[in-house]
């Protein structure tokens, strides 16, 4: 097999010497055919724009973007949304594809289509992995299709933005041709022909333009999972940004080059970088986040963290200890002479301080006294003791016995 340089010397070229050079130049560093067959890529089968390339499947999104595909969209260079959903469907069910790269260099296009287009792309980010690359211009539903994807990568030079919706009119001028042009329009529908030579008219047509950027802001923070208020601000209110400002700003992920991104993807699924925005740790956290709205893939499943079982066993020792010092000290405080026996038996017991308070009243009510009448028998007792150096008579055994043999009583 002949390499690509001795194909292209030995053709006869009507070129200009410089441009010649550089084009022999680039063949001798392509290698045979072959090898430059693989690193163009190969189309896909079943599909009309798509190329595989090391089980990575790029989508062409170039020019301008229509609805459906027809003679206008071939001649011009444009594309359809049509085309793309069958192109982007079949890489996504062809298993020999891993991954989904949507080379996107487009304006932007009509507004009908691009939400479904946009919404297939986001529901197939559960099937694989798609990143968009802005190699050029991702402007208006262009950028709008790049959102839905898992990422956007932006070449330093690429342009993203212009989040917003615009109707341009055309009036037909009397003096054109000489003729009038006349509408006439059913009574209960005076706003199906807006006249947009007056204020109201414009109005009129501007309540539409708004509700289609309400959607359009509205889809775009879902799919970058960001706040609705701060997609304008973006987005410079519908201004476009450059690469590393489109960074910045929030409107792309990271900078890089196509080349990279395919080498990037082709390597197994367990080297994707993945953007994480949730992580989750029960399964109602799981199921909240998912009835959010917030992209399964974008969800982390961490562990619960494990409880300090040994801590919670000493704060426990130590909790339980005192509590246990506070319930004993508060029966000891109930304790009154006569009760020592209830009293212990209400610590051995567990008892608490109030359960021991009537355990210890019960006890007092069944021998017919109160706690009242023993503090005041305790305090008799103390004043029948005889005064310090007063003689006590002190009677013996012996003294009781010769009492009753000598016949007293």
């Amino acid at each position: 097999m002949p390499r690509a340089f001795e194909l292209a010397a030995a053709q006869p070229w009507l070129m200009q010497p410089e441009a010649l050079d550089t084009l022999l130049a680039v063949a001798d560093g392509m290698g045979d055919p072959v090898a430059l067959e693989a690193r163009l890529g190969r189309h896909l089968d079943n599909s009309r724009t798509v190329t595989m390339r090391d089980g990575v499947a790029v989508v062409p999104v170039v020019g301008p973007i229509f609805r459906y595909a027809n003679l206008f969209t071939e001649v011009s260079g444009a594309t359809s949304t049509q085309v793309l959903a069958t192109d982007i469907r079949e890489a996504l069910d062809n298993p020999a594809v891993k991954a989904i790269v949507l080379n996107i260099d487009s304006p932007g296009g009509v507004a009908s289509g691009i939400n479904e287009l946009a919404e297939m792309i986001h529901a197939g980010r559960g099937q694989k992995r798609i990143v968009a690359y802005i190699g050029g211009t991702g402007a208006s539903g262009a950028y709008w299709v790049a959102s839905a994807a898992h990422e956007i990568v932006i070449d330093e030079t690429g342009i993203a933005g212009s989040v917003g919706v615009v109707v341009e009119a055309v009036t037909e001028g009397e003096a054109a041709n000489g003729r009038k042009r006349w509408q006439i329009v059913s009574r209960n529908a005076p706003n199906k022909r807006p006249d947009l030579t007056t204020e109201e008219g414009r109005a009129k047509v501007g309540e539409t333009i708004d509700a289609l950027e309400d959607v359009f802001i509205s889809k775009v923070a879902r799919n970058l999972g960001v706040a609705v208020q701060d997609v304008p601000g973006m987005g410079d209110h519908g201004g476009l940004r450059v690469g590393a400002a489109a960074v910045d700003a929030g409107l792309a992920h990271r900078l890089g080059s196509l080349e990279s991104l395919i080498t990037e993807l082709a390597k197994p699924a367990a080297t994707y970088p993945r953007k994480t925005s949730m992580k989750v740790s029960t399964t109602a956290d799981l199921q909240a986040a998912i009835a959010a709205g917030t992209d399964p893939q974008t969800i982390e499943i961490v562990q619960a963290q494990q409880p300090d079982v040994e801590g919670i066993k000493a704060e426990a020792r130590t909790e339980g200890a005192k509590s246990e010092r506070e319930r004993i000290g508060g029966i000891q405080a109930l304790a009154q002479k006569g009760f020592e026996t209830e009293v212990q038996a209400a610590i051995d017991d567990g008892l608490s301080v109030e359960a021991a308070g009537l355990s210890l009243f019960k006890a007092a009510q069944d021998r017919g006294v109160t706690l009242a009448a023993i503090k005041q028998d305790a305090t008799r007792a103390r004043a029948a003791t005889p005064p310090v150096g007063e003689k006590v008579a002190k009677i013996s055994v012996n003294d009781i016995y010769a009492a009753r043999k000598g016949g007293k009583q």
